[in-house]
This record gives C-alpha cells, structure tokens and sequence, in this order.
C-alpha cells in the first residue's frame, strides 16, 4: 500500500468521533504533563500502560502518540516560564524563551514554540508518511543475521549514548538482557532465573519494568530531591506574532524542523543535538540587531529553531519503531512495550499486517497536531497555572496510580513486590546517573535479537561466521564498532594533540 492509499484509509478511520476523543484526551494529558517539570512522556505512559488491557488497539496508541506530541509542546511552556526544561530537549529553549519572559516577552515567546512545533510536526509526520515505506522495502530484504546485527547496533548506540559514560549504559543494558531471560525458554522449555518461584515462569511483564522505571523509580528520585519553595511564574502577557517576530520566525521554524528529521530516524540521535545545532546556527545566521538580542532580551529565533528541531526529532523516533521495530528512546521502547501488550510486533510486516492500525495511528499524528495548537495558544493561561500545583500531591497520586495500575493487571502481590522492588533500583539508577532507557530496551530486544541469533545459526548449520560474512551484517556490525569504540580513540587522539 503506498503513502497516498495508507493516508486515506488513516484518515477514515482517525476521523471517528471515538478516535478523535482519543487524540483529544492524549494531547491534553501530554500538554500537561509536558508544562510539569520532570513528568516528561515516557512517566506518562508508563502509568497508561495498564489501559492496554481494556482500551481496544488503535485507541490506547492514539492516545499514547497524543501524549507523546502534546509534552513535546508542553516542555516548552516550563522552560519559556519558569526557565526549568522539563525534559532534555527543552534546555536550549530556555536559554533565549527565559530571557524573552524576563523582557515581558513571554506571549510571543509561547506563540513561536507553539506554530514552531506545529510546523515542525507537520513535516515529521510528513516524514512518517513517505519514508516508512521505503524503509519497510528495504528491511524486507534482511536475513536474521543482519536483524541480530541490527539489534546489536541499537544496543551499543543507545546505551553508549544515553547517560554520563557508555560503563553505565552498558551495565543498565545488562540487567535489561538479564529481566528478558527469566522464564522458560520457548526453544529447550527449561525454566531460566525463576528461582522456583511459580509466578515468574511467564517472564516479567515488561509494562511492570516500564511502570516501576519511569514511574515509581522517577517519582522517588523527584520526591527525594524535592525542595519546599515555591518558584516564580513568569506572565504570559499578549500571545500574538507581531509581523517582525513571524518573519524572524519562518526561517528558523523550517530549518529546524529539516535539522531534527533525521536526528530523530538515527539510533540514539535524539533531541539535544539538533537543538543544539539549531541554536547556533540561528545564532549565526541572525541579522546583525537581532544577534544583539542573544543571551541579553532573549532572540525569538533562539527559540522558534531549537523548538522546531525538538518536536520533529521526536517525530522521527517513531520511523525506527514502526518499521525496524527499534526503540531509540525511553518513550519509544515503552510504546514498543505496547504492542507487544497486544501480541504485536513491530518491523516491515507490521504495515501489511496491520496497515489499518498504522495508518490510522499516522494520520491521527495530523489530527493530534492540529488540536495541539487550538490547545497551546488559547489555554496556556491554563498550563501556567498547572505549575502551581503542589510537588507532594502531584508525587502521591502518580504512585497511587502506578500501583492500582499494575495490581490491575494481574491482581498478583509479587507483582506488586517487583513494581516496588525495581522502582527502587530504578530511583538509585538515576542518583548515580545510570540511564533507565537502556534497561527496557534491552528487556524488549534481548529476546527479540537471542530469536534472530538462533535462526541465523539454524539456517547456517551452527556457523558462527554467518555474522560476518554477510555483508550487510557485517556493515552493520562495523557501525557498532565503531559507535562503541570511536568516542574512545577521538578522545585519545584530543589528548595528544
């Protein structure tokens, strides 16, 4: 099915009133939670996880994807506000939009990140549209070997990437490797790491990880950290673009939007670099006044770029794992956690086999886009007003949830046990800077990439060079060399010169 049909029969089915309810709920849910500083996508998520077993499909990823879109437009709010980004890729936004507040800006500061991110949506899920299939015809093509290879490239860029070293990263990916093995084998039928414990025979639930990393880990980490005060929110003042600001702002908004793209198809590629990129390039390319404006009254291109590069980086995420059934993030490895929920895994058959679920999913990215900004302009007001709420409450009732949640799902106390157990490794992960993404990724791929390996060595009469002498695999094999080791040497290379 090509984009064009795919995008039709989306449309058809994203224009349902119960869909649109969906996509509604989902970006309110996620443009408020984007305003709190700390309860990024991948917490709220988490804690929806558990509706998996009631809301139909197509339903609970609407809603996921609207929460998912809608926190990337709400980061920008905290930061703009409060100069507090509530997530990684807000930071650079805080750097000219607090500046802009401070100058009684803040109205056309919220307004350029606002079109900023619709526009920069837009063009991601354009993105989504037209090269998923392409990708999907060209991951038809690969054997098990290079699946294996693939996976272990994922391994490598995500837990080398993510947190303060690759140590750390490799060691969350361990214990990830480690949770996937409990169970029975689905080859030998032996049980493995059960401990003769009768409930841990069907594995861990990896909604239970999920839940007790990004949400009661976070919310200990947060409520730990916590300190009295209140902080001072910015006025937002008049939200409307004079005609000099929406000139300034055209340029930036498409710039950034075609700079974030492909960071966010890349493995590991996230949000802060195309940000980062972005910043100083309109730095650069700023008319001579407007550079005056940089890191003194705040430059509206300073945050119309960088909010552009960070919302379509974000959308980028989702072409790995719809069609690579790759996560390159902690929000896309727990939607990965999702599907399989559903017993459905994705990669290249995912558009044959469920081509209603992902082009309704796509086209309803359009509709969640469009309702964002109807949401953004005239209720921030409303978002402003959500930072008020007090911490300890706010902390309280996501743990809460997390519990009825999970106790939902199977009714079981070890489960409950595991939700707490883990959540408290989870909290000491993030005080000694261990990365909690990798953990979840290596718990969805690990059994994924030990499949892949069998088959290979199946197909190959237990030869082990089958890694390498494909080429494909090979190349991809390469690549991960060469992410693991390649910071090393440039690093030793910097030091002798």
């Amino acid at each position: 099915m090509d984009a064009i049909a795919g995008l039709s029969l989306g449309f058809s089915h994203a224009l349902t009133l119960t869909n649109l309810g969906w996509a509604l709920l989902g970006c309110f849910l996620g443009t408020a939670v984007g305003v709190l500083p700390g309860i990024g996508p991948a917490l709220t998520i988490a804690l929806l996880l558990p509706i998996t077993f009631q809301v139909p499909a197509t339903g609970a990823f609407i809603l996921f994807c609207g929460v998912f879109y809608g926190a990337m437009y709400g980061g920008s709010t905290t930061s703009i506000l409060l100069n507090t980004p509530g997530e990684s890729g807000s930071i650079i936004t805080a750097l000219e939009g607090a500046k802009m507040a401070r100058s009684g800006r803040a109205g056309p500061a919220l307004a350029t990140a606002a079109i900023g991110s619709f526009v920069a949506g837009t063009i991601g899920t354009l993105g989504i549209s037209f090269l998923g299939p392409v990708v999907v015809d060209v991951a038809l093509m690969l054997g098990p070997a290079e699946y294996c290879a693939l996976m272990v490239l994922c391994f490598v860029t995500v837990s080398a990437v993510l947190g303060g070293s690759a140590l750390r990263g490799l060691t969350s990916l361990f214990l990830g490797l480690v949770l996937g093995l409990v169970g029975i084998d689905l080859q030998t039928g032996q049980p493995r790491l059960t401990f003769g414990i009768p409930e841990l025979l069907d594995g861990v639930n990896v909604v239970l990880v999920a839940v007790a990393l990004f949400a009661v880990g976070e919310t200990l980490h947060l409520a730990w950290r916590h300190v009295e005060g209140r902080q001072e929110v910015r006025q937002v003042g008049r939200l409307m673009l004079s005609r000099a600001d929406l000139r300034r702002s055209v340029g930036p908004w498409f710039r950034g939007s075609l700079l974030g793209f492909p960071f966010g198809v890349m493995p590991a590629g996230g949000t802060e670099m195309p940000t980062m990129l972005s910043y100083y390039a309109e730095r650069k390319l700023a008319s001579p006044e407007a550079q005056k404006e940089f890191g003194t009254t705040g430059a509206i291109e300073g945050v119309a770029g960088p909010e552009a590069a960070n919302n379509a980086a974000a959308a980028g995420i989702l072409v790995p794992m719809l069609t690579l059934g790759l996560p390159t993030s902690a929000t896309a490895a727990i939607m990965l956690s999702a599907f399989q929920s559903y017993g459905i895994n994705p990669g290249p058959l995912l558009f044959e086999q469920q081509a209603d679920l992902v082009w309704t999913l796509i086209a309803s990215l359009y509709v969640a886009n469009l309702m964002l900004v109807v949401l953004n302009l005239p209720l921030v007001g409303l978002w402003a007003r959500i930072l008020t709420v007090p911490q300890p409450q706010l902390y309280a009732g996501i743990l809460v949830f997390a519990t009825i949640g999970t106790y939902g799902i199977s009714n079981s106390v070890t489960d409950l046990v595991l939700l707490y157990g883990i959540g408290l490794v989870g909290m000491l992960m993030r005080r000694f800077d261990f990365p909690t993404a990798p953990v979840v990724i290596g718990m969805i791929l690990g059994p994924m990439a030990e499949q892949a390996m069998r088959q290979a060595l199946t197909i190959s009469q237990g030869d082990w060079t089958v890694f390498v002498t494909r080429p494909g695999s090979l190349a991809i094999l390469l690549l991960a060399l060469a992410a693991l080791a390649g910071p090393r040497l440039y690093a030793a290379w910097a030091r002798r010169g």
